[in-house]
């Protein structure tokens, strides 16, 4: 038999780089089939998860997000990212890093492990592509960016604003952390936009806001633009909780709120955002097991594969 077939690529793929069919309802599951690696030599970007969910306020779960976002992930890994003209792994060097190892019986002691994970990483020169886990693990992810980076812009995708004010510092609490970044100087809130929200916080901390009933009555060209305008060349981490989109598209996810965005608004708002200086990025809030049909993963690995394709077109084209 002359030909033989690929298979198990996150364990045997001679190369970093290039796309190559393998079925896909077999083998390995990392994320779009990149191989399993902790060697950052040439590497351009790391994906890697954080499954931790302990910083809840509603449903937990999310923990399961980067294994159902990696299982997702396969379902498109065997082609080009549609509507992309380039492939992304033709010019980014991609590794899968495997998971954050930390103790979740210390959970006060997980935040400077997410840091540290994020500073080896970042420290040799790769970016980050990180799967959660709730959202509290964007807040030590940020301390790690912008010590490298310094004030960065927020493109925040949400329902929630995640702007509640925790003045002793003490919580670990997925509805914090840009409270926290903002009065911090991790992000530049004058540089910084969240799109997607429909719930109420009268103090914004002085993000801008483009909620959900704006996405929807001025449509996607137009929040674009004002993004753009927003954040101009600075150093950009953008961030996408699950649960910005509908529950009709995202079921899997712990604070679910109706009115939200659908999945081409949200890949149209991405993909329209091409040549912005991203320098991170991350996929939160997925729990698998409120999903249907793996609807929120497989949503949550498309978000993940336009984001890569914004930072080849940034950084490699």
């Amino acid at each position: 038999m002359d030909h033989v077939a690929q298979n198990d690529q996150a364990l045997t793929r001679s190369s970093l780089y290039g796309t190559a069919a393998e079925s896909t309802y077999a083998g390995i599951t990392s994320f779009s089939r990149r191989r399993y690696s902790r060697d950052l030599q040439g590497v351009d970007v790391v994906v890697s998860g954080v499954p931790f969910d302990t910083a809840t306020s509603n449903r937990p779960g999310a923990r399961f997000g980067p294994r159902g976002i990696r299982n997702a992930s396969v379902q498109s890994a065997w082609e080009r990212h549609w509507p992309w003209e380039f492939d992304p792994f033709d010019h980014l060097a991609v590794i899968d890093y495997g998971d954050c190892a930390f103790d979740y019986g210390t959970p006060q002691a997980t935040p400077e492990v997410i840091e540290a994970h994020a500073e080896h990483i970042l420290s040799a020169g790769c970016a980050m592509l990180t799967l959660g886990g709730d959202h509290f693990i964007t807040y030590p992810l940020l301390k790690a960016h912008a010590r490298k980076h310094g004030p960065l812009s927020l493109i925040h995708f949400d329902a929630h604003s995640d702007t509640w004010a925790d003045d002793d510092n003490q919580r670990i609490d997925h509805g914090t952390m840009f409270y926290h970044a903002a009065q911090q100087g991790l992000v530049d809130p004058s540089r910084s936009v969240q799109i997607g929200l429909r719930t109420t916080n009268d103090d914004d901390q002085g993000f801008a806001i483009l909620d959900a009933r704006q996405v929807h009555q001025r449509g996607c060209a137009a929040i674009v633009e004002s993004i753009r305008q927003r954040v101009g060349n600075n150093p950009v981490y953008l961030t996408f909780d699950i649960d910005c989109l509908d529950p009709a598209y995202a079921p899997g996810t712990g604070t679910p709120v109706c009115g939200g965005l659908t999945t081409v608004q949200a890949l149209e708002i991405i993909g329209g955002l091409r040549g912005i200086n991203l320098v991170g990025m991350d996929v939160v809030e997925v729990a698998p097991a409120y999903d249907h049909a793996d609807i929120t993963s497989l949503a949550a690995a498309t978000l993940a594969m336009e984001m890569l394709c914004l930072y080849a077109a940034r950084h490699k084209l």
